[in-house]
């Protein structure tokens, strides 16, 4: 249904404050305090609002929103670990505007976010600045998202027209908020109702990300030159949805196309079963198994119905990763790739433009084989120099977030990385770059191709000579005077040390050298981010010198190491990896993505436990109550031996550090 042309409240209706002051928000929630924009500061309201706090992964166990908003903001908890939204406070509260500081809906790509506020009454959603994402999610169902000096005005009693509040996006996305989301726009779009602007750019030089939209542009939009915010219809090429995202994926188009809806494309599309195959093994989600199995069920007659690709458990062990497995097998050069989780900007590092999107994005562009862009702005990190011994990619992204992602010159941006540095460093340690762009809240990261792609390519794919002339003929590079909005940056390689994230948020960067003592209870390697070929061997080197020093993992301290794919488990058992492991006493797990989304080995039992993990993000709970550090792969494993944060360093394990 349209929005209406002007936006005011509701007489009886309610703005709620997401304040930092708890015992404030309680209030608000449980004794019918109302409070003001007026008599607040923006500084007193919380920032960084993830969506793993909205709806923590348990919460996501259910698929119809309705169900998904009695849980809304499960994931805001006290410092005694107890629920701030209790069942049905947001939906029992009589609430339609809801209201936080910086950086609304960092995180998880998971629409559940938005639609939990949705289908508990939110329909104006106030932020200083939103992610990337979870603004295009709100988008796309029609929810209206102002600031807050639009929310004083509101609370004064004024109506304001909802083109204040849509103006500000260009005309393809403003046309799908007054229409009141991504489906009726789609509606309008198919009965030839509207008009979308034609490109009258001119030739122009485009960065990667300006060019690889333009070559999928739907004919009949002008001249095939884009430029930032142009709004935009491109053809995708590939996409996948997990066990997570696709029973919504599958309910959506039921209910917008009828039971018999089919999908383009379905070969180059896939399922995965990889975020909860090993819940059923966490305590806490024992209570959850009937809803797991639901969601895998679904996912099962989805992909029976559409015919994509099947990458589901078999024998209760799953390929591996979405991320990994689709760089691995159908990701190509030149792609543009749209899947329902944050982490798919991973295929960036192929030289694809690749990134997530909600469940109800994905099934609009999964059914008609096309979806909208805004074209994005972009910030350049030209590479230099080497990595040194004992730091890797991960310790670059750390160093990124904890300077330029907190600056925000990366939100909402394209993270170009090339360079001369960039040859230094493998497609694995690439993928990592392009992984962590969400982390950044950027909107995706791609490396240039070079000679180290074009080899992982023949490698990894066998790709004939043909194959590879084909590849290389789709493959983007930026033109020489391309503008980047976020500013061209340099970053000398050989300047990175270790580094840390300390908990709470990956921005929060250290040194490790100026860390301090941390003990641990728990080391974990794996996830998308770092349980990639090249990661096996930085866990299997510093594994090795220990093992060869009479060392074995600290007393009082577990380790876990997790495959990413069933190529990665093929590779370490070729070099014979587990027996090293087991020597060390290091406990292996089959591929999945396990303790990074809170469900397998490796997660934390007590608030009081302090893991140092190689995934990619540490919102509280994320990975278990306890206390969560990120690190490197080197780090990881070195920290597990030492039984406290450090640093590798080659040697570190000799005969003296061994007494």
């Amino acid at each position: 249904m349209p929005l209406p042309k002007t936006i005011k409240l509701t007489a009886g209706k309610r703005v709620l404050f997401l304040t930092k002051n708890l015992d404030l928000l309680r209030k608000q929630l449980y004794e019918g305090l109302n409070l003001r924009m007026e008599d607040l500061k923006v500084e007193d309201l919380l920032d960084d609002i993830n969506t793993d706090t909205m709806t923590p992964n348990w919460v996501c166990f259910d698929y119809r929103p309705e169900d998904i908003a009695r849980n809304a903001y499960a994931g805001l908890v006290d410092k005694d670990g107890e629920r701030v939204f209790k069942e049905n406070a947001l939906l029992q509260g009589g609430f339609e505007v809801i209201v936080s500081g910086q950086r609304k809906g960092t995180g998880s790509s998971r629409e559940t976010a938005p639609q939990a506020e949705k289908w508990a009454g939110i329909r104006i959603v106030i932020a200083a600045s939103f992610a990337p994402i979870h603004e295009r999610n709100n988008i796309n169902l029609g929810q209206v998202m102002g600031d807050h000096a639009q929310l004083a005005r509101l609370q004064r009693g004024e109506a304001l027209p909802l083109a204040e509040f849509s103006g500000r996006y260009d005309p393809v996305t403003r046309i799908i908020l007054e229409s009141g989301g991504l489906f009726e726009f789609s509606k309008l779009l198919k009965a030839g109702k509207l008009d979308l602007p034609k490109l009258k750019n001119g030739k122009r030089p485009m960065t990667m990300a300006e060019k690889l939209v333009a070559s999928h542009l739907v004919p009949g939009q002008g001249e095939p030159f884009v430029k930032p915010g142009d709004a935009v219809m491109v053809n995708v090429d590939a996409g996948y949805s997990h066990e997570y995202t696709t029973a919504q994926v599958h309910y959506f188009l039921q209910n917008e196309y009828g039971r018999d809806y089919r999908v383009t494309n379905p070969e180059k599309f896939a399922v995965f079963e990889d975020h909860l195959l090993y819940a059923k093994g966490v305590a806490r989600f024992a209570k959850f198994a009937g809803k797991i199995q639901t969601l895998a069920d679904m996912q099962g007659e989805f992909q029976r119905h559409t015919k994509v690709r099947d990458y589901q458990a078999k024998n209760g062990i799953s390929p591996g990763i979405c991320h990994q497995v689709a760089r691995e097998h159908f990701i190509d050069v030149g792609d543009f790739v749209q899947a329902t989780d944050s982490h798919t900007c991973m295929g960036g590092a192929g030289n694809a433009l690749a990134y997530g999107v909600g469940a109800t994005e994905y099934a609009g562009l999964i059914y008609g084989g096309f979806t909208f862009v805004g074209v994005p702005q972009s910030i350049r990190f030209d590479l230099t120099g080497r990595l040194q011994p004992g730091v890797t990619a991960k310790d670059v992204m750390l160093h990124i977030l904890n300077t330029h992602a907190k600056k925000e010159e990366t939100l909402d941006r394209v993270m170009e990385f090339g360079g001369p540095g960039l040859a230094s460093l493998s497609m694995d340690e690439r993928a990592t770059l392009c992984n962590m762009a969400t982390e950044c809240s950027a909107k995706t990261g791609i490396c240039e191709a070079d000679d180290v792609l074009w080899q992982w390519l023949k490698d990894t794919r066998k790709l004939t000579d043909a194959q590879l002339a084909r590849a290389k003929a789709r493959a983007v590079a930026p033109d020489k005077g391309a503008r980047y909005d976020g500013g061209e940056f340099t970053i000398d390689l050989s300047s990175i040390a270790p580094m840390v994230a300390e908990p709470g948020d990956p921005t929060y960067g250290k040194d490790i050298g100026k860390l301090g003592e941390v003990k641990i209870d728990i080391a974990y390697g794996g996830s998308c981010t770092a349980g990639k070929v090249d990661d096996f061997d930085y866990y299997a080197a510093v594994v090795q010198e220990a093992v060869a020093a009479g060392r074995k993992v600290a007393p009082g301290v577990r380790m876990f190491i997790q495959y990413g794919s069933e190529a990665v488990k093929a590779y370490a058992e070729h070099k014979g990896y587990p027996a090293l492991f087991a020597r060390a006493g290091i406990e292996l797990i089959n591929p999945g993505c396990g303790a990074c989304i809170g469900c397998g080995p490796g997660v934390s039992d007590t608030k009081e436990q302090v893991s140092v993990s190689a995934i990619n993000r540490n919102f509280p709970g994320r990975s278990g109550p306890g206390k969560l550090y990120l690190a490197s792969p080197l780090t990881v494993a070195a920290s597990a031996f030492a039984g406290r944060i450090v640093a590798y360093r080659k040697g570190m394990f000799g005969k003296q550090a061994a007494r």
